[in-house]
């Protein structure tokens, strides 16, 4: 974890989540980004006008302003912050930002359904999770001491979930993390038998060429109605940290996660949730 970026609003939520890369920026000896979106529109910042081009000018100094308050905290100390103020207004770019200063995770925070207060309204968290081929952390709650000792890696175990899970895997082994790996078995699906989804998922754990810490003993099959109820559930059960999840980019969702699922996840959990792009 050399680089982390983290985008904030200055809300509570983004404290949040800049304190979580803190912590992983001290333990890994990294450096942290943060950016903040400044969103005005290509009409402002085009003009020749001088109003507009004034205005735009005092909200590029407003938000320099507030980096340099909103960065004087404690647990900043001794981590060394870059900070940059994009023009963004579509938050897909975000994962692109990432990318292309080599970031090795993106660290979000979020309110749940309702979105970012001020500029991270509506799912803009979930739309920079889809996107982004950076592992994306969400943190939903102020974390006094973050740590990644035990996480819940839930899948369908397709063959499409390969990459994530071999991403997921290396991004476990830096943490020394214990993985449980999930697999969440619906009423819809009793007409398959346990044979066949046991089958899938020895292909899968053979076909991911890594060594042989997982095996189908370590894969946990949960009964649920649903499949968030069934990770929501079992994390809280062993007491999670993490919950991994893959994502489909910009297909959506992978097909475990069809539908609203994998935003539902993001969404409502507690616990806070990495994302892996397939």
């Amino acid at each position: 974890m050399k680089k982390i970026l983290v985008p904030t609003d200055f809300s509570k939520h983004a404290d949040y989540a800049l304190k979580v890369a803190a912590s992983i920026a001290k333990k890994h000896n990294g450096e942290l980004v943060v950016v903040h979106m400044l969103g005005l529109s290509e009409a402002v910042i085009n003009k020749d006008e001088s109003q507009e081009v004034m205005e735009a000018l005092y909200y590029m100094k407003l938000a320099e302003k507030r980096f340099e308050e909103y960065l004087d905290k404690d647990y900043l100390e001794g981590v060394h912050v870059e900070t940059t103020i994009q023009n963004y207004r579509v938050f897909t770019e975000v994962g692109n930002l990432a990318k292309n200063l080599n970031c090795d995770l993106i660290v979000m925070g979020s309110n749940g359904a309702s979105g970012w207060n001020e500029v991270f309204v509506g799912s803009n968290t979930e739309k920079v999770v889809r996107t982004s081929e950076i592992p994306v952390l969400v943190i939903k709650e102020d974390q006094e001491e973050f740590t990644i000792d035990k996480a819940v890696f839930a899948s369908d175990f397709k063959k499409e979930n390969l990459l994530a899970y071999r991403n997921a895997m290396k991004f476990f082994q830096i943490f020394d993390t214990e993985v449980k790996l999930l697999y969440v078995h619906l009423p819809a699906e009793q007409f398959k038998s346990t044979y066949e989804i046991e089958d899938r998922i020895v292909n899968f754990l053979s076909k991911s060429k890594l060594d042989d810490a997982h095996s189908i003993n370590n894969v946990v099959f949960q009964n649920a109605y649903t499949v968030e109820s069934g990770i929501f559930n079992y994390s809280n059960k062993v007491k999670a940290d993490v919950i991994a999840i893959p994502t489909h980019g910009r297909r959506g969702l992978a097909h475990f996660f069809s539908g609203s699922i994998g935003e539902d996840v993001v969404n409502h959990s507690e616990i806070p949730v990495v994302t892996f792009k397939i």
